[in-house]
């Protein structure tokens, strides 16, 4: 009989045991599994990729950026409707920056300048942003609108479906400005801006395409916005005094 009590107490003072074990166990397992499933949400993943123009470096952080649409910054001034774009333009060698769907393209002044140095500073300045969760834009970005023909539409369709889906895996972008006379005049954006191999793009896969499946389309040409151009010859003018000095 006494061995019988004693073997229950026994039984018991174990049971007892085992589950403050398993209670204390889950605890620390639910809790660790809380506490990972934070650290991956608040942590952000930006990867690289190369682009065709060797000036131009492709920035994937993993979640949309433009969601649809791109958005080009050619110059700082061009970035005060987005905090993004300014402080990705406060890393040091920084010329232009392109948004795309789910990418942001960086392009460097010149050749001296090394990606290491960018690289670092961009992840960080889009690791932060993303954390923050403010807005890519804080204002309105400008549409256009026009009263289209059928030829008109035509070539921004085929340009939507075919062509730019290709040129935006590559960090850039490719937009329609007009078509007169037989040309089609597009403005390339991202890494296709200063591209060593952007003329060749245009004629032998953007032109040859258009006039194969649209009989009106004689030539394809590349333009650049006014306030381009006057961007490019104020920096152009400003690198020739720097090398002169």
């Amino acid at each position: 009989m006494t061995f019988g009590l004693y073997k229950s107490q026994l039984l018991f003072f174990c049971s007892y045991i085992v589950g403050c074990t398993l209670r204390t166990v889950l605890h620390h397992s639910t809790s660790m599994r809380f506490c990972d499933w934070s650290v991956l949400v608040r942590r952000l993943y930006v990867q690289t990729q190369d682009t065709p123009n060797p000036r131009s470096l492709k920035f994937m952080p993993g979640r949309a950026v433009m969601g649809t649409g791109t958005l080009s910054f050619p110059s700082v001034s061009h970035a005060k409707s987005s905090p993004l774009a300014r402080s990705i333009f406060k890393v040091e060698g920084v010329k232009a920056v392109f948004f795309g769907p789910d990418f942001i393209t960086v392009t460097k002044r010149d050749d001296d300048v090394q990606w290491a140095d960018i690289r670092r500073g961009v992840i960080g300045a889009v690791t932060e942003f993303f954390q923050s969760g403010s807005p890519i834009t804080t204002g309105e970005t400008d549409t256009h609108s026009e009263d289209e023909d059928e030829v008109v539409s035509m070539i921004k369709e085929l340009l939507d479906t075919r062509i730019r889906p290709t040129v935006q895996e590559d960090g850039g972008d490719v937009i329609f400005k007009g078509f007169e006379d037989g040309t089609v005049r597009l403005k390339l954006l991202g890494s296709c801006t200063g591209c060593p191999s952007s003329t060749r793009t245009l004629k032998s896969g953007i032109e040859n395409m258009l006039q194969f499946y649209i009989p009106e389309v004689d030539h394809v040409e590349q333009v650049e916005d006014e306030v381009d151009e006057i961007s490019n010859k104020v920096f152009s003018d400003l690198e020739r005094k720097l090398n002169d000095s």
